[in-house]
């Protein structure tokens, strides 16, 4: 990586390629507030690459949302997907209206499209719900930071589905957490937060739009700072670490009788 010296004197704007899935209800949020507001004399957008949610088929996707949002709630769900899908509504077409080009893979750790992205040159690589963990050579192919943004608190709430297990745990706040990528998942240093309000008795689906919307903001933020090199990452403390995977249905009746609604 290049030193604060080195980036501060670098002429030019920031070349930032954003990896994530496709998800025209919720990601889309954070890249609807993202490329509304982002300074455009200070990032270029070189690309994006969008790959398929949870990185399967959308039958198993389908059947593990079943189980944890209930009959009711996961026809609304699907109801909601296909009125966005009818609409044409996606990330792809956000970047297309926005002039930011796609790159496509099946993996951003095929070797084919690491050396895709040296040639891109990105100086910040940033994951938004990317459904892969990231390995060495695509970790190190971007020339400052590769950074992820995460709903949670780290590291107590690494892994999946973070808002729904900080509302399932009743605490008072999400903390939204933009961090550098590392080879242990969800353990680099930490370069910025913010924290999100929740409720006595919340909906999921408010807390997932609005902490998307805001992690939009705090990103900007933080790849200013990346920019002009006045980011001070902060090692993460891992004591205390804990990893959650996608909630079960018992986990949603738990939600539920805590007073919290999905949707």
């Amino acid at each position: 990586m290049d030193s604060s010296s080195e980036r501060t004197a670098r002429s030019g704007r920031l070349r930032v390629l954003f990896v994530t899935e496709d998800d025209p209800l919720y990601v889309i949020r954070f890249f609807e507030a993202f490329f509304a507001e982002y300074p455009r004399d200070e990032f270029e957008i070189s690309a994006i690459t969008i790959d398929d949610a949870f990185h399967e088929p959308i039958r198993k996707t389908a059947k593990r949302l079943w189980r944890v949002y209930g009959p009711v709630d996961f026809l609304r769900l699907s109801l909601r997907y296909a009125s966005a899908k009818l609409r044409g509504r996606s990330i792809a077409a956000l970047a297309r209206r926005a002039g930011i080009r796609e790159m496509p893979t099946k993996s951003v750790n095929d070797p084919a499209y690491v050396e895709q992205v040296r040639g891109l040159g990105p100086d910040v690589i940033v994951s938004v719900a990317a459904p892969e963990i990231f390995r060495k050579d695509i970790l190190e192919s971007a020339r400052l930071r590769c950074i992820n943004i995460h709903s949670g608190r780290l590291p107590k709430y690494r892994g999946m589905m973070p808002t729904f297990w900080q509302l399932l745990h009743g605490e008072s706040q999400a903390t939204v957490t933009v961090h550098e990528m590392a080879i242990k998942l969800d353990a680099g240093d930490v370069l910025g937060t913010l924290d999100f309000p929740l409720r006595e008795k919340d909906c999921l689906d408010r807390v997932i739009v609005e902490t998307k919307r805001q992690g939009a903001r705090l990103m900007i933020e933080v790849l200013r700072k990346v920019a002009a090199g006045t980011d001070e990452p902060q090692p993460l403390d891992m004591a205390g670490k804990e990893y959650f995977s996608f909630p079960k249905a018992e986990d949603a009746k738990a939600f539920r009788k805590r007073g919290h609604r999905m949707l």
